[in-house]
């Protein structure tokens, strides 16, 4: 096995451990501080990818700014459990099927993914990860889901202002 192997199994046991942790863990707190490991697994992915931009915004932006965040409006929250609604089934009929749905989408995604492999394979251009690359594809072929997850982020700043703000 050579070193990059070593590192991407490492970094994939990593995320793997780190994002169970995420949903195993009792505490709001420790689950956020769980998820920076995800990320920072994450980007070591992009930097053996080639994708050293990618890396750097991934930290800054979601490491530490969305993190940042979450770890407030967990504060602000004050979540315990005499607080806490009991949910009706309706609310868990409503979970389990978005659930399925993200599951064919994965499923979907990974499929997509193994066709563009192969197609990737066979060009072997050396030009991947570069920035002018980036923009051309985000603000060409991407622009619409670009633009709607700039409105998921308005609308979840929204939220967190509506449940933090006292009555």
């Amino acid at each position: 096995m050579s070193a990059i192997q070593i590192i991407f199994w490492f970094l994939s046991a990593l995320a793997i451990v780190s994002a169970l942790m995420v949903l195993i863990s009792k505490n709001p707190v420790h689950s956020v501080l769980w998820l920076i490991m995800v990320f920072f697994a994450i980007s070591g992915h992009y930097i053996l990818l080639n994708a050293q931009f990618l890396a750097i915004v991934n930290l800054i932006v979601y490491a530490g700014a969305i993190m940042v965040l979450f770890l407030f409006v967990i504060m602000l929250m004050n979540l315990n459990n005499e607080s806490e609604p009991q949910k009706n089934v309706w609310m868990r009929l409503a979970g389990a099927v978005s659930g399925g749905c993200l599951l064919m989408i994965l499923v979907s995604l990974v499929r997509q993914a193994i066709e563009i492999n192969n197609k990737v394979a066979e060009m072997k251009v050396g030009d991947i990860g570069l920035i002018g690359n980036l923009g051309k594809a985000l603000f060409k072929d991407y622009l619409v889901p670009f633009e709607i997850s700039s409105v998921l982020f308005l609308s979840a700043m929204v939220g967190a202002i509506v449940i933090g703000k006292k009555n």
